[in-house]
């Protein structure tokens, strides 16, 4: 499902228990200095990542001062972010001349520990290449450094690297647990949902969501804002000659954090063809 871009007054875009990725949450929030905002999300662990700008954080009277560092947009900096319990009350204060946060959350049904992620405590993989229109990198702001803390929730940010080209190829999806004959786990249950930028922010793109192998999907027309929401399929995106293209994106599992991607058969062969491409793959944990 495609959410076009529009001001969602600091309203989640993606709730609690939505019916196409009930195991997602995702709202950004504008602020300008000085601004407060606070929430809780019951029965949903949370990231908070400001897309621009910076803010401190309190999650139950721990603070986190001075998250983010970005100026104009996504490529303006590197990302940060807070982990937040399921269900734990937080404000979040503006302390630059403005703020775009993003909200990113998963269903989960324990409660952990706070904590923070700075910049020297990314993780980042750069995979593919400019032959084969893949090249792209991946900054894990809740990657693998993080499994034992966090409960269900990844979160990552996304780039594609030089302009054009396409990102999740080879096509896969994550929409059933299920095991092979052998009992060996082959693919997990994880609802996804991104929210896309391009530089310029006239640039554009393309999501193909393809339930049934052989068929005809669906094709969305992606621009500066806009939401993506994946509850089944295969699906590759790309974006336009000329333009780079960037996504925050949000994953949550039914069962367990690792995320096991099956690969379209008619194309699981490409993953021979892209550098890199394993390396990435196992950075999903």
């Amino acid at each position: 499902m495609h959410i076009p871009p529009h001001d969602n007054r600091n309203i989640p875009i993606v709730d609690a228990d939505d019916a196409s990725v009930p195991l997602n949450y995702f709202n950004i929030v504008k602020l300008k200095k000085g601004e407060a905002f606070t929430y809780q999300v019951p029965g949903y662990e949370t990231c908070i990542t400001p897309a621009t700008g910076t803010v401190d954080v309190d999650v139950e009277g721990v603070e986190y001062k001075a998250l983010g560092n970005r100026g104009t947009d996504v490529w303006d900096g590197e990302p940060e972010g807070v982990y937040v319990p399921v269900g734990a009350k937080v404000t979040i204060v503006c302390t630059s001349d403005a703020t775009e946060t993003f909200i990113a959350g998963a269903r989960y049904d324990k409660v952990l520990d706070p904590f923070d992620v700075r910049v020297a405590e990314l993780d980042t993989v750069q995979y593919g290449s400019d032959d084969t229109k893949t090249h792209r990198k991946i900054k894990h702001i809740l990657g693998t450094k993080y499994h034992d803390k966090v409960g269900r929730l990844l979160v990552s940010e996304l780039f594609t690297v030089g302009q054009g080209g396409w990102s999740g190829f080879p096509a896969h999806k994550h929409d059933t647990d299920r095991k092979d004959a052998d009992g060996n786990i082959i693919e997990t249950r994880h609802d996804e949902t991104y929210n896309f930028r391009f530089r310029p922010n006239y640039g554009s793109g393309v999501q193909i969501i393809q339930r049934v192998e052989g068929e005809p999907g669906e094709a969305h027309q992606l621009m500066d804002g806009s939401t993506i929401m994946l509850d089944s399929g295969y699906h590759p995106c790309a974006v336009m000659p000329g333009y780079e293209m960037y996504y925050f994106t949000i994953l949550g599992g039914l069962s367990q954090r690792s995320l096991v991607q099956f690969f379209q058969p008619t194309h699981a062969a490409q993953i021979e063809t892209i550098p890199g491409i394993k390396d990435m793959i196992a950075k999903f944990k």
